[in-house]
């Protein structure tokens, strides 16, 4: 995204330059999708299910599914070399790195910390669980980060191997998700603190413990007794899903004096082609303008919105100066959205 790096604001001579404030640019952005693809159809070779029964009521037509040497780390390392590569930026701009997943491949040290090692970083780096609302967290935390001064480079990964977490003779589960990783460089830049400026505009994270059961792995470090596969209830995570997303993005818009129509693109997680199909109806967005790899992706959880981003990146639709707008739910329940101007 070199055509997007920040550049000063001009100033002239004899004027008061106004107050500036520190914004999150987005920089760069990456992604990695494992080599294997796998279909409907070859998926109804193993479960009870078919092509037309997915497609109806997800969207999903194939999904990506990681081999072996494909860990969560090493896809991690791959989308954040790209996102880097793309921002024209080298390791050493890079302060922190936070990765978003609920599959890491150890308890401990964090993926965030081998992919520091992989790419010869320093600084710090941790992870974050915030299950499919993860990349949003993961965005928040950065700009956070960035807007405090403690960094001024930061790299956001989204990485999941779910194909490891779930039941393969559970066709309401497996056949919805799929693995890979995307990344996000971001990179202090100035602004006046309008909503013309580029980068983070806001984000705006919310959750709901008491609806932690409608989506779920059954199983931790040390639980033997349980399989740690996902559990889902799909019927009651689709029936929240709509609305509470719709009123994130409601606040999103709110927050900085906004309205639907300022939407240049609409990048959701990618769980459910209805889902996102019913958020854009609610927003007032034609289908060309909201960004869907479901079909192809299937849910990668906290990479989906960052797979999203590089795939509509690399398709060229991204223009600078545009509004981005992300939300995402998962399980917790948690949910977000964030504004990105480009």
């Amino acid at each position: 995204m070199d055509s997007l790096v920040d550049t000063p604001t001009p100033r002239i001579a004899g004027t008061t330059a106004p107050a500036l404030v520190v914004r999150s640019i987005l920089a760069g952005i990456g992604g990695y999708l494992p080599e294997r693809v796998v279909t409907n159809a070859e998926l109804a070779e193993r479960v009870d299910t078919s092509d037309a029964w997915i497609v109806e009521r997800t969207g999903i037509r194939q999904r990506h599914i990681a081999g072996l040497h494909e860990t969560c780390a090493f896809m991690a390392a791959m989308a954040a070399r790209a996102a880097l590569a793309d921002a024209g930026a080298e390791p050493s701009d890079v302060d922190a790195i936070i990765v978003a997943t609920a599959t890491p491949d150890q308890a401990f040290p964090s993926t965030a910390v081998r992919v520091q090692a992989e790419l010869g970083c320093k600084g710090f780096g941790f992870d974050l669980s915030a299950a499919c609302s993860g990349f949003i967290y993961a965005l928040s935390v950065a700009d956070s980060l960035i807007r405090s001064g403690a960094a001024r480079g930061v790299l956001v990964i989204g990485a999941e191997v779910y194909s490891r977490i779930l039941d393969w003779t559970d066709r309401t589960t497996c056949v919805l998700f799929g693995d890979g990783a995307g990344a996000v460089f971001l990179r202090a830049g100035e602004g006046s603190g309008a909503a013309s400026d580029r980068g983070v505009l806001s984000t705006h994270l919310h959750a709901q413990g008491t609806m932690g059961d409608m989506l779920y792995v059954d199983g931790a470090v040390g639980r033997h007794d349980r399989p740690g596969h996902v559990i889902m209830n799909g019927r009651e995570v689709f029936r929240h899903a709509v609305t509470l997303l719709s009123e994130t993005v409601a606040e999103a818009l709110a927050a900085n004096g906004l309205t639907q129509a300022d939407i240049d693109w609409l990048v959701p997680h990618q769980a459910n082609l209805r889902i996102i199909d019913g958020v854009g109806r609610k927003l007032g967005l034609p289908p060309e303008r909201v960004v869907v790899t479901v079909d192809r992706h299937a849910n990668t959880s906290a990479a989906s919105i960052p797979l999203a981003l590089a795939a509509a990146h690399e398709e060229g639709r991204f223009a600078p100066g545009q509004l981005v707008l992300m939300e995402a739910l998962g399980g917790g329940l948690t949910w977000g959205s964030a504004l990105v101007r480009l």
